[in-house]
């Protein structure tokens, strides 16, 4: 097979002790990191002449060559999707994600994803996460709305990324659920790893070997009839980890198909908690009802903190309003 990239550099001291697979990521992104983890494996990428793992660890002096075969990843195309930006400046956008829009390319989802709008509004963006994720630090699920930020450069992307990895930022969210906790506040400490039987869904496994802790701090905003209104503060970032934490609780995230919420939520059911069989009972809300609502980070250039919030989406406002009513 043809070699379609070649790249050779030597570490240096900055880079000691930074893992093959990162170290390739941050200087090939023209290539996706499974793409390089992949290409590590099956020995297209030398460390001194010899193959090494994807986790080794480079010392500095030490010379990577790749000659990569495979075909680099496709740029995302721009299309001209609205976005809701709720701040932005010369460093970093702050967008108020809806439902339904993926955050990046993906398997069954190339299209209409906050990549693509990205690439229509905005002509520079960073680099860091690769050519298929320009600009982008973190993620919220497909149907999960709220604040998302993004960088526009390397550097700002760079320092945003270490905060949410050293755990300094502070992330809120607010979410119904199907019952009302007992508790009016707690943690929930309880390692989080893949489900043992469905691919798509992750679950509390204190045993797995791919368990990694996770918690979340969570509070009774309001309590309605057989719904409640909570504000959740997660301490760490696991897969789906507010979900997870309240399905394993006893109380799902209303609407979420995946973990147990009850979809679709109507008028009927919100006011009396029985469905009507009734045609007209449209529904109100199609989706799990979780938005991330505020997000406190600190700003790249000038240190200071800075907190960016998201209304409520009318379809989570309209719920509430029902309850409330």
């Amino acid at each position: 097979m043809a070699i379609e990239h070649r790249y050779s550099c030597q570490v240096a001291p900055e880079d000691d002790t930074v893992r093959l697979d990162k170290f390739l990521a941050l200087r090939i992104p023209t290539y996706s990191r499974v793409q390089l983890r992949n290409a590590i494996v099956i020995g297209e990428v030398t460390v001194d002449g010899r193959t090494a793992k994807p986790s080794y660890k480079l010392k500095s002096g030490q010379f990577v060559v790749c000659e990569l075969t495979s075909p680099s990843v496709t740029v995302p195309q721009a299309e001209n999707i609205p976005l809701d930006i709720l701040y932005e400046d010369e460093e970093l956008i702050a967008i108020n994600k809806p439902s339904q829009m993926v955050v990046h390319p993906a398997k069954g989802h190339w299209n209409g994803t906050l990549v693509s709008a990205l690439c229509h509004h905005f002509k520079q963006l960073s680099t860091v996460g690769g050519a298929e994720r320009p600009g982008i630090i973190h993620r919220l699920d497909r149907d999960t709305t709220g604040v998302i930020v993004v960088a526009k450069n390397d550097q700002s992307h760079k320092a945003i990324a270490k905060q949410f990895e050293h755990r300094t930022t502070k992330k809120e969210y607010h979410c119904l659920t199907l019952g009302i906790p007992d508790r009016d506040r707690d943690l929930i400490d309880e390692p989080i790893g893949p489900h043992p039987y469905v691919r798509e869904r992750m679950a509390v496994r204190r045993d797995h070997p791919k368990a990694r802790n996770a918690q979340s701090f969570y509070q009774i905003l309001e309590r309605f009839r057989h719904v409640a209104l909570l504000q959740v503060r997660p301490k760490t970032g696991r897969t789906h980890q507010i979900r997870v934490h309240l399905h394993h609780l006893g109380y799902p995230v209303l609407a979420d198909k995946l973990y147990g919420g009850r979809n679709p939520i109507t008028h009927q059911f919100l006011t009396t908690g029985r469905d009507s069989n009734e045609k007209d009972s449209e529904p109100i809300l199609m989706r799990q009802a979780l938005h991330a609502a505020k997000l406190t980070i600190t700003h790249p250039m000038s240190g200071s903190p800075i907190t960016f919030e998201a209304p409520y989406p009318k379809d989570l406002a309209d719920t509430i309003s029902i309850l409330r009513a």
